[in-house]
C-alpha cells in the first residue's frame, strides 16, 4: 500500500511539473507568431530548418572538439599534429561551410522571390504612414474608393497607468483594415513626414514607408481573425503608439463591410478623398 501511494503521488507530482514546464513556455512565447499566410509559413519553416541545423553543426564541432582534446590529452603523450599548408584540410574548411551556405541559401532564395512577387493581386490598398498613424486607401478591388484612417484606439487612463490594461494594450485601433480571407492582398507604403514602416509579424510582412517613395508587399491570409502589428521604424516620440490591426472576415463580411462603408460615405455627402485629406482636415 506505501508503494502504491509513493508511486500515485511520484505521478502527481509528474503531471503537476510537466503543467508548470508547459505553462511557462507558453508564456515565454519564444517562438514565432503562428503564420497566417503562406509566405508566413515558408518563413516560420525556414527557420525551424536552419535552426535544427545550427544545433547539428554546433553539436558536431563542440563532440570532435571535446572529443581531441580528451583523447589527446598531455598525460597520454600526445604530440601535437601539423597541418600547416595542408592541401586535404584547407580544402575541406573551404567545402564544408560552402556546401552548409547552399543548404541554407537555396530555401531562403525561394522564400525571398516569393516574398517580392506581388503580381497578380486581387485587392490593392495604398497604406499611408503619418505621425503617428496609418491612412488606408482601397485603389483597387471591391472595396475601391474607400479611404480609413486607423490610429490607437487604447485609453489614456491606461497609457498613465490610472486603469488596468486589457490584454490588447497599444495594440488595439479604432479602425482595422479589412480584408477578406485566401484574397492576395498588395500593399502600397509611403509616407508622409519621416519614414514609417508596416509590420505585421503573424503575415511575416515588413515594408519600410518612405516619404516620396511607393513601395509594396503582400500577403494572402489563409485564416479570419484579428492580427495585430506595429510601427517597426522610429519615427518620433509617438512611434510606440502606433500599432497596426488587421480584421481578415469572410467574403460575405467583406462584401458587407464594403457596403457599409460606401453608404456612410454618401450618407455623409463626402467625395471620394484620400486618408491623407482627410486627416489634413
Amino acid at each position: 500500500m506505501p508503494s502504491k501511494s509513493l508511486h500515485r503521488a511520484a505521478r502527481w507530482a509528474a503531471a503537476a511539473l510537466l503543467a508548470a514546464f508547459s505553462g511557462l513556455a507558453q508564456a515565454l512565447e519564444w517562438n514565432l507568431q503562428p503564420p497566417a499566410t503562406p509566405i508566413a509559413a515558408a518563413v516560420h519553416g525556414l527557420h525551424e530548418y536552419v535552426m535544427i541545423l545550427v544545433i547539428v553543426i554546433f553539436v558536431g564541432v563542440f563532440a570532435v572538439m571535446f572529443w581531441s582534446v580528451y583523447a589527446h590529452r598531455k598525460s597520454k603523450g600526445h604530440q601535437a599534429a601539423q597541418f600547416h599548408e595542408n592541401t586535404m584540410v584547407e580544402m575541406l574548411w573551404t567545402v564544408i561551410p560552402l556546401v552548409i551556405l547552399i543548404f541554407i541559401a537555396w530555401p531562403a532564395t525561394k522564400t525571398v522571390i516569393a516574398q517580392k512577387d506581388t503580381s497578380g493581386a486581387d485587392i490593392t490598398i495604398k497604406a499611408t504612414g503619418m505621425q503617428w498613424k496609418w491612412g488606408y486607401d482601397y485603389v483597387k478591388g471591391e472595396g475601391e474608393g474607400i479611404s480609413i484612417v486607423s490610429q490607437l484606439a487604447t485609453p489614456r487612463d491606461q497609457i498613465e497607468g490610472r486603469a488596468v490594461k486589457d490584454a490588447h494594450y497599444l495594440l488595439e485601433v479604432d479602425h482595422p483594415l479589412v480584408v477578406p480571407v485566401g484574397k492576395k492582398v498588395r500593399i502600397l507604403t509611403t509616407a508622409v513626414d519621416v519614414v514609417h514602416s508596416w509590420w505585421m509579424p503573424a503575415f511575416a510582412v515588413k515594408q519600410d514607408a518612405i516619404p516620396g517613395f511607393i513601395r509594396d508587399t503582400w500577403f494572402k491570409a489563409t485564416k479570419t481573425g484579428t492580427f495585430r502589428g506595429q510601427c517597426a521604424e522610429l519615427c518620433g516620440k509617438d512611434h510606440g503608439f502606433m500599432p497596426i490591426v488587421v480584421k481578415v472576415v469572410t467574403d460575405a463580411e467583406y462584401t458587407a463591410w464594403v457596403g457599409q462603408q460606401k453608404k456612410q460615405q454618401v450618407a455623409a455627402g463626402e467625395p471620394v478623398q484620400t486618408a491623407e485629406a482627410k486627416t489634413s482636415k
